[in-house]
């Protein structure tokens, strides 16, 4: 049953261009193709750069910051009620007003006092700056290290600098040690950051995340299959050269370095519009739609790995939309107000409450808390790795 199966998914019909055949990409005369069993190899790597981020962020990371200056806010801890604590869980973060004059009835307290033991408990809940900087300095490492070994691997390669050139002479397109390494590399950290999602600091983004990691993931999966490495290359390329300057700007604000991270999100910022707005619809896209089968007829795997860039574009175009909200708050206030894909440090005290009403001026600004960076504040809880 298992080798039927294995028959009809693997149809030469199905995965490759027409009067083309999988026997003609086995191993012969010194030539080595890719073949999918070779990525099985990322499974046990994907655990092993799991250990490997838990060893960099308590050995690297968390050093890196204390001597950047990173310091976590004090949070007030809330004094223990079953009650509370088990509509809490259950229930939910955020009561309604009228559920909250209910538990307080219940539980003896003032509306007041419900109302700063919820808000006291959900900071509790919300990482730390020093968790965030470990995360995002691990991240930087692992794509600027991804980025110009990448670059490297490619820079002598005719399809760098001519994308039509991904299609000479497909699919007998022998592999390459080094091109083999770096993919495997790239689908054994994506599948880490899959395996690590459930524990990381969660967003608003959450789902378009995970959604980014299962594309990215099919994507390299199939290229690899098909023997689509040579467009497969470019496209992570291309989004390693944006991820790097991203996570460098996010350690910097976490360290209150402010104009450091503001010419970094300006770079970024070009970059990502560059790389994915501009590059990656008229180079890739454009390559795999037309040039892909201009000597032969569609199939159904170009149909879905275009399917499947096309997924990535849409997501593409929704963090653009996330960035030029920020880059619109910059340009018209002069800084971020808050991260809006992440929850902000909620002040517990009533004298907070008042001072966020009735804000005192000081110099003609209102007061911030937190760090608070003229182009980056939506970066102090930001995790736009997935892009």
């Amino acid at each position: 049953m298992w080798s039927s199966l294995n028959e009809w998914l693997w149809q030469d019909r199905l995965w490759l261009p027409p009067n083309n055949s999988w026997a003609e990409l086995e191993d012969r005369d010194g030539l080595v193709y890719a073949h999918p069993q070779d990525l099985l190899a990322a499974l046990p790597l994907a655990l092993v750069l799991v250990a490997m981020r838990f060893t960099f962020e308590r050995l690297v990371g968390l050093p890196l910051s204390r001597w950047l200056g990173v310091r976590d806010q004090a949070r007030r801890l809330v004094k223990p009620n079953a009650t509370l604590e088990k509509h809490f869980l259950m229930e939910g973060w955020r009561p309604k007003e009228p559920q909250m004059a209910v538990l307080a009835a219940q539980c003896g307290l003032t509306l007041r006092q419900t109302q700063r033991w919820f808000r006291r408990r959900r900071n509790q809940e919300r990482p730390c700056l020093t968790k965030k900087f470990c995360e995002a300095s691990w991240r930087f490492v692992f794509y600027l290290c991804s980025f110009f070994g990448g670059l490297s691997i490619l820079y002598h390669e005719s399809w760098l600098w001519r994308p039509a050139m991904c299609w000479e002479n497909y699919p007998k397109q022998p592999l390459k040690p080094a091109l083999y390494c770096w993919y495997l590399l790239e689908l054994s950290f994506y599948i880490s950051l899959l395996i690590r999602l459930p524990f990381d600091i969660r967003r608003k983004d959450f789902k378009e995340q995970v959604a980014h990691h299962l594309v990215t993931i099919t994507l390299i999966t199939f290229s690899y299959s098909a023997n689509l490495l040579r467009i497969g290359s470019l496209v992570l390329l291309l989004h390693d050269s944006a991820d790097y300057v991203l996570e460098a700007c996010k350690m910097f604000n976490y360290a209150h370095r402010q104009q450091v991270c503001n010419s970094l999100f300006i770079v970024f910022s070009l970059v990502f519009f560059y790389t994915r707005l501009v590059l990656f619809p008229t180079q890739i896209l454009y390559t795999t739609y037309y040039e892909s089968i201009a000597n032969s007829g569609p199939f159904f795997g170009y149909y879905f790995f275009n399917s499947l860039l096309l997924l990535l574009q849409l997501l593409h175009v929704f963090w653009s939309y996330l960035i030029l909200r920020m880059i619109h708050s910059f340009i018209k206030k002069g800084q971020m107000e808050k991260d809006i894909r992440s929850d902000v440090e909620e002040l517990d005290s009533s004298e907070g409450e008042a001072a966020r009403e009735h804000p005192q001026l000081k110099n003609g600004t209102a007061p911030t808390d937190g760090p608070r960076s003229r182009a980056a504040v939506w970066l102090a809880n930001g995790h736009l790795s997935a892009m």
